[in-house]
């Protein structure tokens, strides 16, 4: 009974891993003095260390000869061991510095987003991406809500959203700064006078809300001075809204970056600025901090940033 416990007492003892390198060195310098130097240590410093590894092993380690210190047998058969298991373990706790081989990389990236994002964006990801990486693959999936639990349970590699909106550990890049306008159909009679808030709110209004919410930072924007929009029409994304507003008299509320030339979306709308002011839309992406060091996920993320900030 007592030399079983002893045997589980000194298995559950926390292994020091500096000592691994220490003797590893100790046993490559052979000298006490030479291995303080290289580990930034005093002499008396590595003695005490020597005399730990000692205690550790059961064994002297290294004698004196004359005026040297020499290997004993134990610490010859180990020599080799130590170094690799020291090497591996430097490795281990060392962040990756290795090229990244884009050409053999073979993973795939889930990106969750919305339709908008989706749509101004995907094809210059994919093709920017594949490109370089040409067996990476991509899954963008659909933006229901901001829960941050597909991030953390790993089901979602990279979020795009307004930064803060999803947990507050997960790490966060920002790609663009946006803003509210108004987009409404080419020939429009609100686009054919000057813009004022009474005229603007005067006009149908459809709105693009997740939740259903028939207000908005607009909406607030002009209660300040005494005005109200008519709102119609509540769809799920911005995308739809344009859809609305192109085919009817409705004026709808998206992002800037929605108008973008060369948008299909954008076709047969007209942007216009707001009479009121609205906050500046920060959208970002968004990890968690586990593939915060990831050399692949490092690189694709950046990339989209890079993508985003660029495309025209």
């Amino acid at each position: 009974m007592h030399g079983g416990r002893l045997r589980y007492d000194r298995a559950m003892t926390p292994i020091d891993l500096n000592l691994l390198t220490a003797l590893d060195i100790l046993l490559n310098e052979r000298s006490v003095t030479s291995a303080a130097k290289r580990l930034g240590l005093s002499p008396s410093a590595m003695s005490r260390t020597l005399a730990r590894l000692r205690v550790a092993t059961g064994d002297p380690l290294l004698v004196r000869a004359g005026r040297t210190l020499v290997p004993t047998p134990h610490a010859e058969q180990l020599a080799t061991r130590v170094h690799l298991l020291a090497r591996d373990a430097r490795s281990v706790l060392t962040p990756p510095t290795e090229g990244l081989d884009l050409t053999s990389l073979d993973r795939t990236f889930t990106i969750r987003a919305n339709e908008g994002f989706v749509s101004l964006f995907a094809a210059a990801i994919v093709t920017a991406i594949t490109r370089e990486a040409p067996h990476v693959r991509f899954r963008f999936a659909p933006k229901p809500d901001k829960d941050a639990t597909p991030l953390r349970e790993g089901t979602i590699d990279l979020e795009v959203g307004t930064t803060g909106a999803s947990a507050p550990e997960m790490r966060s890049l920002l790609i663009l700064r946006d803003r509210f306008i108004g987009a409404a159909r080419l020939g429009h009679p609100l686009l054919q006078r000057p813009m004022t808030p009474q005229r603007y709110a005067d006009c149908g209004h459809v709105v693009a809300s997740r939740r259903g919410s028939w207000t908005g930072p607009v909406d607030e924007a002009l209660h300040d001075i005494g005005v109200t929009r008519r709102v119609v029409t509540i769809v799920p994304g911005f995308l739809d809204a344009m859809s609305i507003a192109r085919q009817s008299d409705l004026v709808a509320l998206v992002p800037r970056s929605c108008l973008r030339d060369g948008q299909v979306a954008a076709q047969g709308l007209k942007g216009f600025d707001l009479p009121v002011p609205t906050p500046e839309l920060t959208i970002s992406l968004m990890w968690h901090p586990r593939l915060d060091a990831d050399p692949a996920h490092r690189w694709f993320r950046q990339k989209i940033a890079e993508l985003c900030r660029t495309t025209p």
